[in-house]
């Protein structure tokens, strides 16, 4: 085969428009999550799933749980990385997607410690984990989905776009945190899962 037969077909100006803001959306939503979790960590889930120690141990075992999802990350990148090259990029961001929100979906309904004891402290970290997974495949996914598609003189500033995009994810959960450290006691006195905002 010659090069020019085995070289990718360059897309139209609409078909990369859609895929950049595909790559991008998704990853913001994925980093939203993400964060979203860290800020959890440090106002509600303590007491929530860890009221049996102290509130500094408590914090502690809360912000364990989060480091999980870093954990897990390279793994998540090299499994669905390799999927991505059998099943195309997009539908593993696809997967991806829907992992991340079934698992943060969980997170938001899962019984507390004055419900099942224990079990909601490792329902949670596993959930955390499954955060974590999915996380790792959506970002190198999007990078290299863009790197694969963008203009070759452009492909730098196109791989690049996720990065901008993930920081900008943790700004909403940042601002909520505000708002919730105002009021944590009312936050985390609603037992068995459920959770009120201020």
């Amino acid at each position: 085969m010659t090069a020019q037969a085995t070289a990718p077909r360059q897309l139209t100006t609409a078909e990369l428009r859609r895929v950049t803001s595909s790559s991008i959306i998704g990853t913001a939503v994925e980093w939203y999550d993400f964060y979203l979790f860290a800020v959890s960590s440090s106002v509600v889930f303590a007491p929530l799933f860890f009221p049996q120690f102290d509130p500094a141990a408590g914090t502690i075992s809360s912000f364990a749980t989060f480091a999980v999802g870093f954990f897990v990350r390279p793994f998540g990148a090299l499994f669905f990385g390799h999927y991505g090259d059998r099943i195309g990029r997009k539908n593993v961001l696809i997967i991806t997607l829907i992992l991340m929100g079934t698992a943060s979906t969980l997170i938001g309904v899962l019984p507390t410690h004055a419900s099942i004891g224990v079990w909601g402290a490792v329902l949670l970290t596993f959930l955390r984990a499954v955060q974590g997974f999915g996380a790792g495949a959506e970002y190198g996914g999007a990078v290299l989905m863009l790197a694969e598609t963008a203009p070759k003189k452009r492909r730098g500033l196109y791989s690049g776009l996720p990065t901008l995009v993930s920081r900008s994810g943790c700004s909403p959960p940042t601002v909520h945190s505000r708002r919730c450290r105002t009021c944590p006691k009312k936050i985390c006195s609603v037992g068995g899962g459920a959770s009120r905002s201020c």
